[in-house]
């Protein structure tokens, strides 16, 4: 390790699986060891570091990982260590944005095939925004559907007001289909950005987070059977889980694909295989490791994306940047199902 680099750093730490108001779930740390390097990866140091709502799920414990570990699967920052002739493509001095464990912390040990450089004219802020929900929304509007949606033919994407679900609907019209969208009337305004064929209001209701959904599920069903003329959608992703599931599995077209790849109001509740035979549909689990399994597949998204974002094509706002010390107001904030963008923790 370079004499310029410290032997200890600040870091996030999960201690114990927990809420996120409970100290040791999300602890700050200022002498945590600092990585050391090894073959095959390199040391960053972080600048900024994405919060994701997997996140969550880990501190929880819902993802279980050994304890104690640093939160956080996304950062941003500079290349300050790699062994001699580790590699062609990456030296010191890079500026990098990755997906891959232990974000939370100044600086990350990285597999060197996960590195993707900035490019020209894009900020580190925007890069890394476009990583883990970039990514994730591209496998599931081009890949998780495994063909059963065609062009021109109706998706239902919840929750297009923010974060991974206002990437996939933009990006669904620009592979060619037809989207309906859902939003809470406080997030219209950024729900509109995502371009949506058709934008479903959910009715206000109080209480815990996404009880709007619960409120609306007739509402969500009759207005998407009247769009679809009464055919239903091919295609349903869905990053809400226990709220919507049953809406979901109700406005799906014959032979459609329900997509549930998030539990942000709880996990899907388990359901007989046999609701699946009047419609021959389809359900998947899917993952982002599953679809950004090696690098090429890695590069072919991210450049995409990329190129999306720099001709303007797709629009990423970044909703608020926490110290790294206040994680735990981040997760509390994503929680709370009121965010409007990207949000980034800095160093």
């Amino acid at each position: 390790m370079s004499s310029s680099i410290p032997s200890q750093m600040k870091a996030i730490v999960v201690r114990e699986n927990g809420p996120a108001t409970s100290p040791h779930a999300l602890h700050y740390e200022t002498d945590y060891p600092t990585p050391k390097l090894k073959p095959g990866f390199v040391l960053v140091q972080n600048k900024f570091s994405g919060l994701n709502f997997i996140d969550t799920y880990h501190r929880q414990g819902l993802y279980p990982r050994t304890l104690p570990f640093v939160c956080g699967q996304e950062g941003g920052g500079t290349i300050v260590d790699i062994e001699t002739d580790a590699s062609n493509e990456f030296s010191i001095g890079d500026t990098v944005v990755y997906s891959c464990f232990e974000t939370y912390a100044e600086y990350t040990l990285v597999p060197i095939e996960k590195l993707i450089k900035v490019p020209n004219g894009l900020s580190i802020e925007t890069a890394l925004a476009c990583m883990v929900q970039g990514l994730t929304a591209h496998y599931l509007v081009s890949s998780a559907h495994a063909n059963l949606i065609q062009k021109q033919e109706w998706c239902l994407i919840y929750s297009v007001g923010s974060g991974t679900c206002q990437w996939a609907a933009q990006m669904a019209k620009l592979r060619g289909c037809k989207v309906i969208g859902t939003t809470s009337s406080q997030k219209v305004q950024q729900a509109q950005l995502s371009n949506c064929d058709e934008l479903i209001v959910l009715q206000e209701a109080e209480g815990q987070s996404y009880a709007d959904y619960e409120h609306s599920h007739d509402k969500i069903i009759t207005r998407v059977m009247q769009i679809t003329n009464d055919q239903g959608v091919k295609c349903i992703i869905d990053g809400v889980g226990k709220s919507t599931s049953e809406i979901s599995l109700n406005c799906l077209a014959r032979r459609g694909i329900f997509i549930s790849f998030g539990n942000a109001s709880g996990p899907v509740e388990p359901f007989p295989l046999l609701r699946l035979t009047k419609k021959s549909a389809f359900v998947t689990r899917p993952k982002l490791l599953d679809y950004a399994s090696n690098r090429k597949e890695l590069l072919e998204r991210i450049e995409e994306i990329f190129a999306w974002v720099q001709d303007g094509s797709l629009k990423i706002g970044i909703d608020q940047v926490f110290d790294l010390k206040d994680a735990s107001l981040a997760h509390q904030y994503i929680e709370s199902g009121k965010t409007k963008g990207k949000l980034l923790l800095k160093m």
